[in-house]
């Protein structure tokens, strides 16, 4: 097994450029998540992958074998890049049992009868399905239709799979069975995969890697624990968790620390900005690092809770003053009233 790679691609639709130099590395058995809001170009750049869009600069190639080169004009079409995709629709032939929905490919192209058999009752046991192989997609759950469509793609056995947000149809109790699932299927199978989603906590469950895109360029890319802990832009640190968001004054820089002005009152956190002092500065900080204090200190503001929501697992506590809104979680409700609230500095980031 060879590592995909992609390499400063480039892609338009019409007039407008959605990829804009776009570089991804898939190594063997890794799975990467492509991760970023509606229009960041995830789901083309992946659709440029499978060969079904046609980008006009770059390189796309498994080892040698070169998928795309715009400068020596190199284009494989999509069914003979090898690769298996697994839409969003599941897109299973409603005529067709689920055998046949997953044989249905290899019939194409014309593999023996028996290899066929082998292959798809290997496929469906792996997914949990052998038992299910006579049953029609109108016969299944959803969950179990997007076993189906993952089946068919596996059933190639591609060097790499590809999967465009897999998950989105599923309700939400399902969705997260078909997650711890379908990631514990990419262990056990030891699976190389572009998981497109825009779903951060799936991203951060399933993928090895995580690359965050923004309008069409990668604005950062690693392990989902480096990307939620360590955000190196202010567009990366609202995308991923649950934030706070706190608007102030920067009024000093040092030592990799910063402080700004919030209400008058001075917070201290992680510097991510080179901004001079005076400046506008914004505070990001998760929810669950917030915490609630019953008297003034360092990095507290004093703020009027107004409306705690039990969630089951935990409350989540709202707090405003002025415009700013503040949320946090706790064990148990507080009395409504004036809090203080309290924002660690090593949890606060200063962009």
């Amino acid at each position: 097994m060879v590592d995909l790679v992609v390499n400063d691609l480039k892609l338009r639709l019409g007039e407008n450029e959605i990829l804009k130099g776009v570089s991804l590395n898939v190594p063997a058995g890794e799975v990467v998540a492509l991760l970023g809001p509606s229009g960041s170009g995830k789901t083309t750049l992946l659709r440029a992958v499978a060969g079904l869009e046609q980008p006009h600069a770059g390189r796309i190639a498994i080892g040698d074998n070169v998928f795309f080169d715009a400068a020596r004009k190199v284009e494989l079409p999509a069914e003979q890049r090898g690769l298996g995709l697994v839409f969003q629709s599941y897109a299973l032939w409603p005529h067709r049992s689920v055998f046949d929905n997953v044989a249905y490919g290899l019939k194409l192209r014309n593999m023996p009868a028996t290899e066929i058999k082998t292959r798809v009752e290997k496929t469906l046991s792996q997914i949990g399905l052998g038992h299910l192989a006579a049953r029609y997609p109108h016969q299944l759950s959803g969950g179990q239709q997007q076993r189906v469509a993952i089946a068919r793609a596996l059933v190639y056995e591609p060097p790499v799979i590809l999967l465009d947000e897999p998950l989105s149809n599923l309700d939400a109790k399902l969705r997260e069975e078909a997650r711890a699932w379908l990631r514990t299927l990419i262990v056990t199978l030891g699976l190389s995969a572009i998981h497109v989603t825009h779903d951060q906590v799936e991203a951060m469950a399933i993928a090895d890697r995580v690359v965050l895109l923004d309008n069409g360029l990668v604005a950062q890319e690693g392990t989902p624990t480096s990307l939620y802990n360590e955000p190196a832009t202010l567009f990366a640190a609202e995308f991923m968790g649950s934030n706070n968001r706190l608007d102030g004054k920067l009024m000093e820089t040092a030592g990799g620390r910063a402080t700004i002005d919030v209400f008058g009152e001075k917070l201290s956190g992680h510097a991510r900005t080179q901004a001079s002092p005076g400046s506008k500065a914004i505070g990001i900080i998760r929810l669950e690092r917030v915490r609630c204090a019953s008297a003034p200190g360092p990095n507290r503001l004093k703020m009027e809770l107004k409306a705690p929501m039990y969630l089951g697992e935990r409350w989540e506590l709202v707090f405003t003053r002025d415009n700013v809104t503040v949320r946090a979680y706790a064990n148990a409700p507080l009395q409504q009233g004036e809090h203080y609230v309290e924002f660690p500095p090593e949890a606060l980031w200063v962009f």
